[in-house]
C-alpha cells in the first residue's frame, strides 16, 4: 500500500511541474523593475572602468540606458520589441578587441551578481547574448 501511495504521490508533482510554465528569463531577472535595476549596476560597472569608460565617454547614458533595457527585454523573451540600432552599427568603427568585449562581459557578470542574479539564470542571458559577439568585435 505505501508503494502505491508513494507512486500516486509521484505521478502528482510530476504533473504538477509539467503543466507549470517556465518563466521567461525577462521574468527571471525580475522584469522591468529588474532589467532597469542590471543596466543601471552595469553602467556603474562602466563608469568604474578605466578600460572601458573611454568607449562610453562619448555615449548618451540615457539613450544607452533605455536602448539596452528594451535589448535586454527583447532578447530575454519580454514583451518589448528592441527596434534601436543593430550591434554592428553601434560598434563600427569602435575598434574593440577581443579582451575589451571580454572585460565587458566581466563588467555584466559583476552587475548580474550585485543585483542577486542566480548564476544559472547569468548563464542563460549570456548564453543569449553570445552570439551577438561577432557583432560587436569589429577591428
Amino acid at each position: 500500500m505505501k508503494w502505491l501511495s508513494l507512486t500516486a504521490i509521484l505521478l502528482f508533482l510530476v504533473a504538477c511541474s509539467a503543466s507549470t510554465p517556465q518563466a521567461s528569463l525577462y521574468e527571471q531577472i525580475g522584469g522591468n523593475a529588474g532589467a532597469e535595476k542590471l543596466v543601471d549596476a552595469f553602467i556603474k560597472q562602466i563608469g568604474n572602468d578605466d578600460v572601458i569608460l573611454p568607449y562610453f565617454r562619448e555615449s548618451n547614458v540615457r539613450h544607452f540606458r533605455e536602448g539596452f533595457i528594451t535589448h535586454l527585454c527583447d532578447t530575454l523573451d519580454g514583451p518589448c520589441d528592441y527596434e534601436g540600432d543593430s550591434m554592428v552599427q553601434i560598434h563600427t568603427g569602435m575598434a574593440i578587441s577581443e579582451s575589451d568585449f571580454n572585460r565587458v562581459v566581466d563588467l555584466l557578470i559583476n552587475a548580474m551578481n550585485e543585483v542577486g542574479i542566480a548564476h544559472s539564470v547569468q548563464n542563460q542571458v549570456l548564453a543569449r547574448l553570445a552570439p551577438m559577439r561577432s557583432e560587436v568585435i569589429k577591428l
